[in-house]
């Protein structure tokens, strides 16, 4: 019966606590549900809101990540190589030409000083990134809990209209068998004996139809909660009663003003314009120089770097003098060891420090584009933010309207109701005396139950259309 209460027409009430009444869900559906537990219960476990909480989680990661690039960073490292053929080892800046071992160890860390402010502002737009998000998960749940709401009063209507269907049956029922007495009797004719058992029947397929309606609607409450299982379901009745038209007194206008300033919409549509305009800033700040600031420590080890160790071997002649002696010298020979590998990583260590500026003159049009990009974002967000806004103030119109039409309709249709059933009383009347056949007290009887029904979907619609309005206006959902 009830139109689906889609996102653009989302209120902006507070959602329910669903912790604190978490503990109190009805165990495998031990006790009829209450309008605030559905409510509660669909705001944890509807897919939709489940995914919009996962677009939070991400906005948060976002933000961290963004805070974290103006921190620096640190990173360590290590190789183990083996060189081959003629090269130049590092250490010892010489030649080689055979196989030798290199280990490189190294810590390594730089922060960004400068930037443009990229790093700033791209931590507030990554924070209003969050707060719309924060604002999205709002408007489902908003959004949720007026659907919510439309299915279990659409629950309430087809229980009624079911009582209403075996309501009429039970008239009907009665007639057949005061009916079969007198046809028995001999005091009437058979053929109005047949015309009520006719509308016996068809009174019955109303029954099973009415029953099916509840059925359905049962099941359309249960698939918004995402409930685990529906077996034994039931929702707690209220007191429906035809609630008070005072907010009809207000325009369009006013309800509207009071709405845009809690609309969960709204203000994700706010907070959308305040991180595209971070966006431009961020943009903006590729085109100044970056200064940065880094430095390093780093040692090594080479299988090319050796100590040679003396050694005297014996006298060897290099001369003769004038007078005839000769020149002796003693034979030396070296003993070649690679320095110890804790020797060379004392001996290696080595510190770098130093800054360095890059100032960007031509990337080839890329961060002009990007700013372009950016302001078009921001106003593509300025537009969003004026169509939300637009949005709602015709829903609100098109509600209040709505409201005010099924107030005059459930007027109309208790004027309509009241004849039904004064028409209804006198041919019944008649009907038992054998002043009327059984098709002028089918036709009254059906016409007081269409009357019944169209009373009871107008005062349902109304009250739908009513607490649309003080949805909007930030009142809780209650029936």
């Amino acid at each position: 019966m009830f139109a689906a209460f889609g996102h653009a027409q989302g209120g902006p009430s507070a959602p329910v606590a669903a912790d604190s009444i978490h503990n109190n869900w009805p165990d495998n559906n031990s006790r009829p549900w209450t309008l605030q537990e559905c409510i509660a219960y669909a705001q944890v476990h509807n897919l939709q809101v489940q995914m919009q909480e996962l677009n939070v989680r991400m906005s948060e990661i976002n933000l961290r990540a963004s805070k974290g690039q103006m921190l620096p960073n640190l990173n360590a490292g290590a190789a183990h190589t083996y060189q081959y053929g003629q090269t130049i080892d590092r250490f010892t800046n010489t030649f080689v030409n055979d196989r030798v071992l290199n280990q490189n160890f190294f810590v390594s860390s730089n922060v960004t000083l400068f930037n443009g402010l990229q790093n700033y502002n791209t931590v507030q737009q990554n924070k209003y990134n969050l707060e719309a998000s924060r604002f999205g998960v709002d408007q489902t749940r908003y959004d949720i809990s007026m659907n919510v709401a439309s299915a279990y009063l659409n629950i309430l209507f087809t229980e009624d209209q079911l009582t209403i269907a075996e309501k009429q049956k039970g008239l009907t029922q009665s007639q057949v068998d005061r009916t079969q007495k007198l046809v028995n009797a001999g005091a009437a004719a058979r053929g109005n004996l047949l015309d009520l058992q006719t509308q016996l029947a068809q009174e019955e397929v109303a029954v099973v139809n009415a029953t099916n309606n509840v059925t359905m609607a049962y099941l359309t409450l249960t698939q918004l909660m995402n409930l685990d299982s529906v077996a034994g379901f039931k929702i707690v009745r209220p007191d429906l009663n035809v609630p008070n038209e005072s907010i009809l007194s207000e325009t369009p206008e006013q309800i509207f003003a009071a709405a845009q300033n809690i609309q969960p919409s709204i203000k994700q549509a706010d907070a959308s314009i305040k991180g595209a305009e971070k966006g431009v800033d961020v943009a903006q700040g590729a085109m100044s120089p970056t200064l940065t600031l880094q430095g390093s420590l780093g040692t090594g080890y080479s299988g090319a770097r050796q100590t040679a160790t003396p050694v005297v071997n014996g006298v060897d002649t290099v001369g003769v003098t004038t007078g005839g002696d000769f020149v002796l010298v003693p034979g030396i020979d070296y003993n070649y060891a690679i320095v110890p590998f804790g020797e060379q990583l004392d001996n290696n260590f080595n510190q770098s420090f130093g800054v360095q500026l890059t100032i960007p003159i031509f990337n080839r049009l890329q961060v002009n584009s990007n700013v372009q990009r950016a302001e078009v974002q921001y106003q593509n967000a300025q537009l969003n933010s004026d169509l939300a806004k637009q949005n709602l103030l015709k829903n609100i119109q098109q509600a209040h309207a709505d409201a005010k039409a099924s107030l005059e309709r459930y007027r109309a249709q208790q004027s309509a109701l009241s004849a039904a059933e004064e028409a209804f009383k006198y041919t019944e009347e008649k009907f038992n005396v054998g002043s009327v056949n059984t098709i002028d007290y089918t036709n009254a009887k059906n016409r007081l139950a269409k009357a019944e029904s169209d009373v009871l979907q107008a005062k349902f619609d109304y009250i739908f259309r009513l607490k649309v309005l003080e949805y909007y206006k930030g009142n809780p959902i209650t029936f």
